[in-house]
């Protein structure tokens, strides 16, 4: 139960979940384009009713793959160890929005979006002895092409809609988001969107900050949710583990190192 007290202790500044209490439900709000693209605009290049012909035709990869593709339990990166969770996901992923429509910034788990993955692989990266250290948690999704398209879609109305704040439903609590901004993208695979988001602490008072960077390639997400308990601003996902999940996945996969 080691990792789920590390993860609540991360959301809550060493609350236990149980005991959170959060007032106020920030509505979504925010309107315009630009509130969804990362820095350089990449995934704004397309229509977004028209996937790129990179994202259909292909079959989803399977489970031995997917899992082929991702870090492995104790693969070092720089001074980050990566691991498996002891409960099999994060606990984020049972978490949902307040807004819907923001869901997609919460988790892209099962339900999240109208299109459900075809297999998944859950893992995270964080420096062991640092209880209150920054954890990235990396996620693999196959899709059904075009679906991991639709996934990103719905990923870029949720950045949009919700630019304004929305709520994050736990199991005895709410968090409250108050901003949702875009951040910069890597640039790797066919898309990718990133997002920093401001949130509040237990007490309402203190600003927390995450961020979430989702790349895809063909009919897989890659998905990178980096967050650290305090008022630290850790200016986003480390490139490093960003860069390599991605050097794992392409070598697994064959994918292209960089978007054409």
């Amino acid at each position: 139960m080691f990792e789920a007290g590390k993860r609540q202790a991360r959301r809550g500044l060493g609350a236990v979940a149980a005991g959170l209490v959060l007032v106020g439900v920030a509505a979504c709000g925010g309107d315009g384009q630009s509130a969804d693209d990362g820095k350089g605009g990449k995934a704004s290049d397309k229509p977004a009713d028209k996937p790129s012909a990179s994202a259909t035709g292909a079959a989803p990869l399977t489970q031995d793959r997917l899992t082929a593709a991702s870090l492995t339990d104790g693969e070092r990166i720089g001074a980050y160890t990566a691991s498996e969770y002891a409960l099999g996901a994060p606990l984020g992923d049972d978490y949902t929005a307040d807004p819907a429509v923001c869901q997609p910034l919460v988790s892209l788990a099962k339900g999240a979006t109208a299109f459900d993955p075809v297999a998944e692989v859950q893992r995270k990266a964080d420096i062991p002895d640092e209880l209150l250290g920054l954890t990235v948690s990396v996620q693999l999704r196959s899709y059904t092409a075009p679906d991991a398209a639709g996934v990103m879609k719905a990923l870029a109305t949720a950045g949009r809609e919700c630019a304004g704040g929305f709520t994050e439903n736990r199991a005895l609590a709410r968090a409250k988001y108050l901003k949702v901004e875009p951040a910069e993208t890597p640039d790797v695979g066919d898309e990718a969107r990133a997002y920093r988001f401001t949130l509040l602490d237990v007490k309402g008072t203190l600003k927390l900050y995450e961020y979430l960077t989702v790349v895809r390639s063909g009919s897989t997400t890659l998905s990178f949710r980096a967050e650290i308990t305090g008022t630290k601003d850790v200016g986003g996902v480390p490139d490093e583990i960003i860069q390599a999940q991605w050097q794992k996945f392409r070598s697994a996969t064959g994918e292209a190192a960089e978007k054409p």
